[in-house]
């Protein structure tokens, strides 16, 4: 009772836990489309085999309607406020969970077309929510141990997955894989994350931020009371009038973020290859794809969902070691080992998935090859988690100033989508095509993420703003984005002496621009 109490009276406990729930909502839908890709009946709605290159572009289509959303999401953010843009991103994806729900159901002509509609109409919203939330959530929270605070809000993420893969799991095998329910209800159950959200945000505030920056002073000191109360209201409300002064001394726009000759392109490439080598991990074929690879290694149809839905349990809980190290090694080491590990687990899974299928010809039990490619699979699901599902999203909050921030956050779920839908369209044809050796691909392209960004990734943690633009100023000095060139190296690692000290190490307050 007392927890219920402190998040109702809590203004700041709301907002995590909205944030959170928010988050969870697009892994949930990683978590839905897996075993309703095997299902039986949905292929037959949907008029395809299982082996059709349409699998993977049903799901995929869904990661460009999420780019499209996050421009327009950021856009409406900006003009009308964060609040409204997440209700209408909230809105917009009920109506395609529900377009998706009712696809084939009583007919079967158009069914396509309008799991077509349903997935992309899903992704707007979810795009959208993923652009505004983050930008919402840090301008709403001051707090120290940024890296800590979105690495817990991304443990919800997993939360999603594993919600989604157990009802799935649940009803496949309580209904089978030829009942058209077996795939309608997990569809239809992702509803209770946008109802439930909608149902909620009137409580939450609009950012006093955003009242700043639109000349609604009054609005912002009654914002700044709901969430610090009265006595802390007076100076952050001088800090964000202050910020909005030094802000309004320069404007950025999209051209000077994308364009080479833009201020900002450096920063912009940072989070632009940050998400593209997010995407080269290839975790986004084992969130979607996971039975299928837990098949190649050996295992039958039943025990490859079990197997599957353990990864994803374990999967949560090993997310625990990222926001218990961030603080204290760093974004960019996690990242560079995570990268490296996950390599190394590819290599094995390619070296143990083509002994699984020739297990009969060399004469091995398949257990001697199925239980340790398991093992190494299980592994490359930890290190993704603990080393790439937050910090992506963290770093651009940690470079971009307040006025280009929500930009950022849109062009870094742009990118997301972008690379998302690639690697899921062409993995169904990878291992269509390719089967073990896919899992090679992936260990090439680890190596890639891991090296690109030891090579140009900067230290973010333990940073102000201004410390973390001393990077790029002296890198366009130098004209060099090698880490180890600029600054003497010093971006390579936390700031010395600030390795372990975890929350002290964010010095800097989000709420107050970063800039102020």
């Amino acid at each position: 009772m007392d927890f219920i109490k402190k998040v109702l009276s809590d203004k700041k406990t709301e907002v995590v836990l909205f944030s959170s729930t928010a988050i969870a909502l697009y892994g949930y839908d990683q978590g839905m489309m897996s075993l309703i890709n095997t299902n039986y009946d949905y292929l037959d709605t949907m008029g395809i085999s299982k082996e059709s290159p349409l699998v993977g572009i049903i799901v995929s289509v869904y990661y460009l309607g999420c780019a499209v959303g996050a421009v327009l999401a950021s856009y409406l953010g900006d003009v009308r406020g964060r609040k409204p843009s997440i209700f209408v991103c909230l809105a917009v994806t009920a109506l395609g969970n529900l377009l998706m729900f009712i696809a084939g159901l009583g007919f079967s002509q158009g069914a396509m077309t309008l799991m077509f509609a349903g997935r992309v109409i899903m992704g707007l919203g979810v795009g959208g929510i993923d652009a505004v939330i983050p930008t919402y959530s840090s301008e709403l929270n001051e707090e120290g141990g940024r890296g800590r605070a979105l690495a817990q809000e991304f443990q919800s993420n997993i939360f999603g997955l594993n919600m989604a893969f157990a009802i799935n799991l649940g009803v496949t095998n309580g209904l089978g894989k030829d009942n058209q329910w077996a795939w309608r209800i997990p569809i239809i159950a992702m509803q209770v994350y946008p109802v439930l959200l909608l149902s909620f945000i009137y409580r939450l505030p609009e950012s006093p931020r955003w009242f700043i920056f639109h000349k609604r002073e009054d609005d912002a000191r009654e914002a700044l009371v709901d969430i610090y109360g009265k006595g802390e209201a007076d100076g952050k409300f001088d800090d964000l009038q202050q910020a909005s002064k030094d802000e309004s001394a320069s404007s950025i726009g999209y051209s000077d973020m994308i364009f080479p000759s833009g201020q900002q392109f450096h920063e912009t490439m940072v989070t632009v290859m940050g998400q593209v080598n997010q995407a080269l991990t290839g975790y986004g074929a084992v969130s979607v794809y996971g039975p299928q690879i837990f098949q190649l290694l050996g295992f039958d149809v039943s025990m490859s969902e079990y197997l599957t839905m353990a990864n994803y349990v374990s999967y949560f809980f090993l997310m625990t070691f990222a926001w218990l190290l961030i603080e204290r090694v760093g974004r960019r080491f996690l990242m560079v080992t995570g990268a490296f590990g996950i390599a190394v687990c590819f290599a094995i899974l390619t070296v143990l998935g083509g002994l699984a299928m020739n297990d009969t010809k060399f004469g091995i039990p398949n257990l001697a090859v199925s239980i340790p490619g398991s093992i190494a699979l299980f592994v490359a699901t930890g290190l993704f988690g603990i080393g790439w599902l937050s910090e992506v999203w963290l770093i651009p909050t940690e470079i971009f100033p307040s006025t280009s921030r929500a930009q950022g956050a849109a062009i870094s779920v742009v990118v997301w989508g972008l690379a998302n839908f690639a690697v899921t369209l062409l993995t169904p044809i990878g291992f269509n095509n390719l089967k073990y050796w896919l899992f090679l691909v992936f260990a090439a392209t680890n190596l890639f993420a891991g090296w690109w960004t030891w090579a140009y990734s900067p230290e973010t943690g333990g940073r102000s703003f201004e410390e973390n633009q001393a990077f790029f100023a002296d890198s366009k000095e130098h004209d060099t984005w090698l880490v180890s060139l600029v600054n003497k190296g010093e971006f390579r690692h936390l700031p010395r002496g600030e390795k372990g000290d975890g929350v002290e190490g964010e010095r800097q307050p989000l709420l107050a621009a970063d800039g102020a």
